[in-house]
């Protein structure tokens, strides 16, 4: 797994395995885990990610700066919902990404999330 941090545009981008986008989604949906990233962090290369459950309303996705790790927390329901997402991006056969982007009145996402950027384990553009 890799995760970087673009500082200009306060997005993470994420690429996985889909094994480790399966790994992922477990964890968001029971709402904890610790998921080591395969890079060294460094200013923009984070460590990880941690989720976390909590009362929400709404999934949280921020950065931990000090920990260098992307943090997941959330409600169950609205956990559900974006584990569900990871899992749809880890099974699909093709390319694509997947942007989890808060805007108001989001469903799922509080307000305040960082926008994250899932890359399909087979490219990050469709390949039909």
């Amino acid at each position: 797994m890799r995760l970087v941090s673009d500082p200009e545009y306060g997005e993470v981008d994420l690429s996985a395995s889909a094994e480790e986008l399966t790994g992922l989604a477990s964890a968001v949906a029971q709402g904890e885990g610790l998921l080591s990233s395969a890079y060294p962090s460094d200013g923009n290369t984070l460590a990880g990610i941690e989720v976390r459950g909590t009362s929400g309303p709404g999934v949280l996705i921020h950065r931990d700066p000090e920990r260098q790790i992307l943090v997941i927390s959330g409600d169950s329901a609205s956990r559900t919902v974006l584990a569900e997402n990871l899992q749809a991006m880890a099974t699909a056969e093709d390319g694509g990404h997947l942007h989890v982007d808060y805007f108001p009145g989001h469903f799922y996402l509080a307000e305040g999330s960082l926008p994250l950027v899932v890359n399909s384990p087979h490219g990050g553009m469709p390949t039909r």
